[in-house]
Order: C-alpha cells, then sequence, then structure tokens
C-alpha cells in the first residue's frame, strides 16, 4: 500500500515561501555570470553528494552513448546536466520579469531576440492550423519557452504538476497567468485540454517523463514508457505536434531554439498504429535536440523506469 504523504504545516510551508522569495530576490539582483556560477556550484553538490541522482545519470548516459563516449565524458555530461538542472531555475527567475519588456525581447543585448524570432514559425503553425499540441524535451532551459510563445502571441495553456505548497506555487506560477498563460493541474488533465484545443488554443507540455499508462517507444536504443497525450489529441482534433526547445550556447549567454516541422495525423487504418507512429516522430524529433546538447538534458531522472506488471498503453 502506497504510503500518503504527511500534509507540510502552515509555518514550513510560510519558511519555504521566504526563502524562495529570497532566492528569487537574489538573482534579479546579481549578473548573469554569477547565476551561471551559482548554478553550476549547486549542480557539483548534487552530482558529488546526490549519489542515487548520480548514479542514475551516469547510467543513462551510459546506455544513450555506448561505444560513442569514454567512461570520463559520461561523468562529465552527467556533472553539466546536475548543474544545468539548477541554470534552468536561477535562469528563469532572473529573466521572467523582464519578459514584459519590449526592449528586452527585441533589444541588440537581449538573450533571447533570435528566439523571439525563430517562433514566430512557430506562431504561424498555431494560426494556420488553430492551435498545436507544442511539446519540449526537459532541456536547456524549458521554462523560457511559454514565455517566448506568450511573446510572440500565441495563446498557450501549460500542464504543470501543482507544489505541495500553496504560497510558493503563486510566486513562482503567477507572473505566467499574468502575461495570458493558463496552467492546467497534470492530474485528469485530458478533459481540460481538450477544451483548450477546442478554444483554438495551443497547448504547452513536457512528456519526456517515464509514466505507468505509456507506449513503449524507442529512445536512445532502449524501450522508455512515454506518454500517447500528445498523439491521441492531434488525432482526435486534426491538430499538429510540434517539437519545441531552447538550449544555452557556449559562452555568450544567448540560446539557440528549436522549432520542429509540424507533426500532422495521417491517414490510417488502425488509430493505435497511428498514435504510436506520432509518438515515435515526437521522441525521434526530441532525441536528435538532446544528441545535439546532451549536457543539458535531465538525465538524472530515471527516464527508463520499468513497472511490475506493465501491459504497453493502448493494447
Amino acid at each position: 500500500m502506497k504510503k500518503k504523504r504527511r500534509k507540510k504545516s502552515k509555518s514550513l510551508k510560510l519558511l519555504e515561501y521566504y526563502a524562495a522569495y529570497l532566492i528569487i530576490l537574489i538573482a534579479r539582483i546579481v549578473p548573469f555570470k554569477v547565476v551561471k556560477v551559482v548554478g553550476n556550484s549547486l549542480g557539483d553538490l548534487l552530482f558529488f553528494l546526490g549519489k542515487k541522482r548520480r548514479n542514475i545519470a551516469i547510467e543513462n548516459l551510459g546506455h544513450a552513448f555506448k561505444g560513442e563516449k569514454s567512461e570520463e565524458e559520461i561523468r562529465h555530461l552527467a556533472r553539466q546536466s546536475c548543474g544545468s538542472f539548477f541554470l534552468s531555475f536561477l535562469e528563469i527567475i532572473k529573466l521572467r520579469f523582464m519578459f514584459t519588456k519590449t526592449v528586452f525581447l527585441k533589444g541588440a543585448e537581449s538573450p533571447v531576440k533570435n528566439l523571439v524570432e525563430l517562433f514566430r514559425k512557430a506562431k504561424k503553425i498555431h494560426d494556420e492550423s488553430g492551435g498545436c499540441i507544442f511539446v519540449a524535451p526537459h532541456i536547456g532551459n524549458w521554462e523560457i519557452i511559454p514565455h517566448i510563445c506568450s511573446s510572440v502571441g500565441i495563446p498557450v495553456d501549460i500542464v504543470a504538476r501543482p507544489l505541495d505548497n500553496e504560497y510558493v506555487e503563486k510566486l513562482i506560477y503567477a507572473d505566467r497567468t499574468l502575461s495570458g498563460q493558463a496552467l492546467i493541474p497534470k492530474k485528469n488533465a485530458l478533459f481540460a485540454l481538450r477544451q483548450t484545443l477546442k478554444q483554438g488554443r495551443s497547448i504547452g507540455m513536457l512528456p519526456d517523463q517515464s509514466t505507468m499508462k505509456g507506449l513503449l517507444i524507442d529512445f536512445f536504443g532502449r524501450k522508455a514508457t512515454t506518454t500517447p497525450v500528445p498523439a491521441i489529441l492531434a488525432l482526435s482534433y486534426k491538430r499538429p505536434v510540434v517539437v519545441l526547445a531552447c538550449c544555452r550556447k557556449e559562452g555568450d549567454y544567448q540560446y539557440e531554439g528549436f522549432v520542429s516541422d509540424p507533426i500532422w495525423p495521417g491517414e490510417y487504418t488502425d488509430k493505435k498504429d497511428e498514435i504510436k507512429r506520432i509518438t515515435e516522430e515526437m521522441t525521434r524529433r526530441m532525441e536528435s535536440v538532446i544528441r545535439k546538447y546532451p549536457g543539458q538534458y535531465l538525465w538524472i531522472h530515471n527516464r527508463w523506469k520499468t513497472y511490475k506488471g506493465k501491459k504497453e498503453f493502448l493494447s
């Protein structure tokens, strides 16, 4: 029997809130160079002290790049991945309050200027299809993507797991709702996602986590349970799946964006086969981005987790 998680006391929640507020305040003030140093330092702490996560990352990378990278290179990528995890959240703290400023988005020195131009392709796909299913892997800074979508005029609803501290959640997510984004709780989200597409809005999802209710899809040469929800929605509402990503360039505090061509549902004789085809194509495109920036992917997640007695979803 699964143990119930103890509810946090109000005093603990408030303590977490003030700690988060202090971190946000400091991250906004210090320059990007300091943010990068702090993120990498926290990553090193996780790598050297967090044995479980370190081992998961090294094992995942070892399988993914077997015969391609040495043990030393694998450990280096695992360490980079830990730093990237912390850097993603420190960066978005630094950037998010600036997204409402036009000069920040379009200025010559803006770290996101090229993303704004690139994501006009995503806006065109959204406009022509009447709403898309945008999917992104946990790579680089995935938290920037909803802000860029909003800045180019894409109405997008984001699927997210609610935090267990309502004070911290309001602090972190308030800016999203102010910019026109809506948050959909991850649990039992399918009905809300359907309503979103019916209204002509787009959906934003991070579908690269292991899940009990998933299809077994090849990912870096191994079968990984992958949610079929993007493909089911694409098929049900004749909307495309589009892979997005935002990765850090080396050294200049700029980002490289990725906007894939749309993956449209096609003619089919078997609905299950078409769902699997779309999911496989989505996964393949995410893998191609990860291969370009392997040190920025969330290898510390147990992506290839196995489930006792699991039968493939839709089988």
